[in-house]
């Protein structure tokens, strides 16, 4: 198992983990299989979304700010109820198919950290199952 370390910046957000995943792909020599990508937190997700048009991005985290309005009047006393109903919309892994060490995604897709109780430092954790 490799663990990546990330700091986010913002509240609400996401990362594309992609060049760090490839990184470890390459670094660990892992060539075929199935890699799991697991977000160990109860306010952040994963999810695999388009990269190639940036408002893709800010559309989503403009829909979850609406569909999940922080404050919204929970009862959760940190305040951050909104953070935990996201993090279970969107979950917490993935997996993807792994072929001669690149990722099997389609054309416009990227793995992404969702964020939604930042400014934070996080872990992901990547686990290989080989073929």
């Amino acid at each position: 198992m490799e663990t990546l370390e990330i700091s986010t910046d913002k509240n609400k957000q996401m990362v594309n983990l992609d060049h760090k995943i490839k990184a470890i792909l390459q670094e660990q020599g892992w060539r075929n299989g199935v890699l799991t990508v697991f977000v160990p937190h109860t306010t952040a997700g994963v999810t695999i979304n388009e990269n190639a048009d940036p408002d893709v991005e800010k559309d989503i985290l403009s829909f979850c700010q609406n569909l999940v309005p922080r404050n919204w009047g929970f009862d959760h006393a940190e305040g951050n109820s909104d953070a935990h109903i996201l993090s279970s919309f969107f979950g917490s892994s993935l997996q993807v198919i792994v072929e001669n060490g690149i990722m099997v995604l389609g054309t416009w897709q990227s793995i992404f950290f969702c964020e939604f109780d930042g400014p934070r430092k996080r872990k992901i954790l990547l686990e290989f199952t080989e073929k």
